[in-house]
């Protein structure tokens, strides 16, 4: 067996979609219970999933797309994904999003979200962005502290997202809140 980290960050590769499917959901059946409730975590489909994290891995739809995973040892234990902000004025400096970025729940608390982040950053910085946004789940206290923890903050802009049919089978709306931070 070749030796490897004991925590690392690297890019996802083919292979690793699977995982990064099941990470994903425990992590939301987890964090946004409460928020999105069971009919709509119920409604998952991980297959869908996995198939969305292939094509992100394998094919991303241009430059700036990235997929990173956090490893602990040879095993893959979160994931974060970022992709390029066009800048709202030609002249200024593209920004990037956090498209994704969870960390299983039995592996949290141990470093992997903020080894997570910062590589999600370098790769930004490295593509030219100049700022970094996020968008937050409104009642998400735990993703807010982390990201307050590493400089972000929320800008004051909201979003209202559809997730699906509710308990009572009307369309289930979740308000998000960008964070934001000059890098």
């Amino acid at each position: 067996m070749l030796p490897t980290a004991d925590v690392s960050v690297r890019p996802a590769v083919p292979g690793d979609e699977t995982r990064i499917a099941a990470i994903q959901l425990a992590a939301w059946r987890t964090a946004h219970a409460d928020v999105l409730g069971d009919v709509v975590l119920d409604s998952l489909d991980e297959q869908a999933f996995v198939t969305q994290w292939s094509q992100a891995v394998s094919t991303p739809p241009g430059p700036g797309y990235h997929v990173l995973v956090a490893c602990d040892g040879p095993r893959v234990v979160g994931v974060a994904s970022v992709a390029p902000v066009a800048p709202a004025d030609p002249l200024q400096a593209p920004g990037g999003v956090v498209l994704a970025l969870e960390v299983d729940p039995p592996d949290q608390r141990a470093g992997h979200g903020s080894r997570l982040l910062a590589a999600a950053v370098d790769l930004l910085r490295a593509d030219g962005a100049d700022q970094v946004q996020t968008w937050v789940v409104e009642g998400d206290e735990a993703r807010e502290h982390f990201l307050s923890g590493a400089g972000l903050g929320p800008d004051g802009r909201t979003r209202r997202l559809a997730t699906g049919p509710g308990p009572d089978d009307e369309a289930h709306v979740v308000t998000e809140r960008r964070w934001y931070a000059g890098i």
